[in-house]
């Protein structure tokens, strides 16, 4: 049955026949097999079909949830065994926001250096996506905001707080100063990141404090094309400390702290709030928890 509900899980994710089985690496007639039997040994009927996938029944919705449950547990059972056999192995996924990249490896270089037979991948997503892939566990853990929006049934960790710089150029209109103030945004070209980006908000929330309500001349969901632009001498953005001060040896770019009032604001590890996680997560678990200051 284990199977099957993995199959079923892929059609939830994917909705899409299609897409599901190549997920799962079968043909789509094989997929479409396991889902029927799966029914039958369930008695209910979980998809709602017609020329294509049309969504789950009301007794599918129910069934996702506990199939989620079943399956993380028998994954964690697996990987368990796979450890007491062959020691801590396997792989983690990680989700981060865009703005906590740089500080990624604070969390991964010493916890390889303890567990070096597990490998890491780490995605980019937003805020939303991370909780979203945690719930459908196509993501083991995230790297995200923990004070601004609903975390849902997650379990954090704090690692460290963000602080924001004003990008600028050193012969800008702000070359003399060491500081800028939030107020010192009005009437500056900005570009700044998109709007579905929780940091956007964030920052939007920190203008709206000034008085200010700001119209960016770019958007956008990459940081490098804000740092880019910035490079120009023509716009300026907001970005987290940690970014900045990846590219502050450029002689084009000048990072100035926001203050009056400083920002800062909690980012941590997420995972889903379960009391059995696999040895790899719970091993990134510890290594959080070393490093954080709470």
């Amino acid at each position: 049955m284990i199977d099957r509900l993995e199959m079923f899980l892929a059609l939830a994710r994917e909705r899409h026949f299609g897409r599901a089985a190549e997920a799962c690496g079968v043909a789509q007639p094989s997929l479409s097999s396991a889902i029927r039997q799966l029914e039958d040994q369930l008695g209910v009927q979980l998809v709602i079909r017609g020329s294509r996938f049309q969504g789950l029944t009301p007794e599918g919705e129910r069934v996702l949830e506990r199939a989620r449950a079943i399956t993380a547990d028998v994954r964690s059972l697996r990987e368990e065994m796979r450890a007491v056999r062959h020691g801590l192995t396997g792989q983690l996924r990680i989700g981060v926001i865009p703005t906590a990249l740089p500080r990624i490896a604070d969390l991964t270089a010493p916890f390889l250096r303890r567990n070096p037979g597990i490998r890491v991948k780490i995605h980019s997503a937003t805020s939303g996506e991370i909780l979203s892939r945690l719930q459908d566990h196509s993501l083991d853990a995230g790297l995200s905001y923990l004070d601004h929006e609903p975390l849902g049934k997650v379990a954090a960790i704090p690692l460290f707080q963000e602080r924001y710089v004003l990008l600028t150029t050193p012969d800008g209109p702000l070359e003399r100063r060491s500081t800028a103030e939030w107020a010192d945004l009005a009437g500056l070209p900005l570009c700044l990141l998109s709007s579905e980006m929780q940091n956007r908000r964030i920052i939007n929330g920190h203008l709206a404090d000034a008085g200010l309500s700001v119209e960016a001349a770019i958007e956008s969901n990459s940081v490098l094309a804000l740092i880019a632009h910035v490079a120009t001498g023509h716009w300026h953005s907001v970005l987290p400390e940690a970014l900045a001060a990846m590219v502050t040896g450029d002689p084009r770019l000048l990072a100035l702290p926001l203050v009056a009032p400083a920002a800062q604001h909690r980012i941590g590890l997420i995972t889903p709030a379960r009391d059995l996680h696999t040895p790899a997560l719970e091993a990134l678990l510890a290594a959080a928890r070393r490093l954080s200051p709470a």
